[in-house]
């Protein structure tokens, strides 16, 4: 008897986790992938403890923390530098048992690449609908050039332009964030810019973060509230993000200031209206193409390898695959819209620049019991199987 076969749409960070993940529970699989070359934009992110737990529960050892810097402090500062609160990630992270690792995207798409080797994997092919046979139950998806791939699941991991998503629920508009987001990775040095470090500075409609990759390498975002058409189109140049940052902590101007202004890129910073069904038939979300969420959680990559394990561990064996691919989107549902309202509340909140919210946002992130901000970050770092909803979150984990 031959195996079931998956055919994943999309070979980002959750499409490849998924990928990898699905063949170990006994698929065959193939991914489609619309660039037509793989490169990982030049930032970085972090892969939190829930996100490398999930990995752990399926097997899946990327020695994450042997490719990147593991995660050995927190700060958050005023735009001058001064100290608002220590976050107590390290306490939680070892309570856990399970490490959080800042790493560039380059160097987990490599670990992703490696854990997938010998699944196929085609280039330059974009989706754009799907079909299913109603006697086999097969979901057969077409491409822009004409070619089709037939299979037993359709995994759409494509992003936030999902073609399969589109598909499932037709065109849909994106909710903008108000602001732009610069980022860059570039070699540094600072004194406070220590290994395993996460510095965050509050201003006025503008944050910035300094992150320490690892081996001197640094990655640093910086926001700006802008309207939206010219934070979608945005042509500025370093000359901009300089200014904007001018008279900021002496860390911040020296980061931008070591910088080439060919490595700093510009993002829109944008998400969704949640999507409560995810799915019919063979087919089924994972990802920024279910729940795409704003980045101020850090939590983008983790929700998506999360999504991934928990996926492979309802197909493994399983006889009836819509009953399981709904009972994955049920397990995964209100995590991920917990999530993806947190990181919009928190960036709403971290972004003010109304001058008498932004006095009261300092000083609740300065006065807030330990005891309350530990239970809720240690419940975003959590990876359990029907994990619990995530509380009103009240602190950014990773970054932009």
């Amino acid at each position: 008897m031959s195996r079931r076969k998956a055919i994943v749409v999309g070979a980002g960070i959750g499409g490849l986790t998924a990928a990898a993940a699905l063949r170990d529970a006994g698929w065959e699989v193939e991914i489609h992938e619309r660039a037509a070359e793989l490169r990982a934009a030049g930032s970085g992110l972090s892969v939190m403890s829930n996100a490398i737990k999930a990995l752990r529960t399926i097997g899946l050892d990327l020695s994450l923390e042997k490719r990147g810097q593991v995660l050995e402090s927190y700060h958050v500062r005023t735009a001058r530098g001064r100290l608002i609160r220590e976050f107590p990630f390290p306490s939680i992270i070892h309570r856990l048992g399970v490490p959080s690792v800042l790493i560039t995207r380059s160097a987990l798409q490599q670990a992703l690449l490696e854990a997938t080797a010998g699944i196929p994997l085609t280039l330059d092919s974009t989706a754009r609908d799907f079909v299913t046979d109603p006697d086999s139950g097969e979901v057969t998806v077409r491409f822009t050039d004409g070619r089709e791939a037939r299979g037993d699941v359709l995994i759409g991991a494509d992003g936030f332009q999902s073609a399969i998503r589109r598909h499932l629920v037709g065109p849909e508009h994106s909710r903008d964030s108000g602001y732009i987001v610069w980022l860059a990775l570039t070699p540094f040095s600072h004194p406070r810019f220590t290994p395993g470090s996460v510095t965050h500075y509050w201003g006025s409609g503008q944050r910035f973060g300094l992150v320490d990759m690892g081996g001197g390498l640094l990655y640093w975002w910086g926001t700006k509230n802008m309207p939206t058409a010219r934070s979608h189109d945005w042509r500025g140049g370093k000359d901009e993000v300089v200014r904007a940052f001018a008279g900021w902590s002496e860390e911040v101007e020296q980061a931008i200031a070591v910088t080439p202004e060919a490595d700093i890129l510009a993002v829109p910073s944008r998400d969704r209206v949640f999507l409560e069904s995810w799915g019919r038939g063979p087919v089924t979300l994972l990802g920024d193409a279910a729940h795409p969420m704003l980045t101020s959680l850090g939590q983008g990559s983790g929700m998506a390898i999360e999504d991934a394990a928990v996926l492979a561990r309802r197909l493994h064996g399983a006889t009836d695959i819509p009953a399981a691919l709904r009972a994955y989107e049920d397990e995964r549902r209100e995590r991920t819209r917990a999530m993806v309202a947190s990181s919009r509340s928190v960036s709403d909140f971290e972004q003010s620049e109304n001058p008498v919210r932004r006095p009261i946002r300092d000083a609740y992130f300065r006065f807030i019991p330990d005891r309350k901000l530990t239970a809720t970050l240690e419940q975003s770092l959590t990876f359990a199987v029907d994990a619990p909803v995530l509380a009103d979150a009240v602190m950014t984990e990773g970054s932009p």
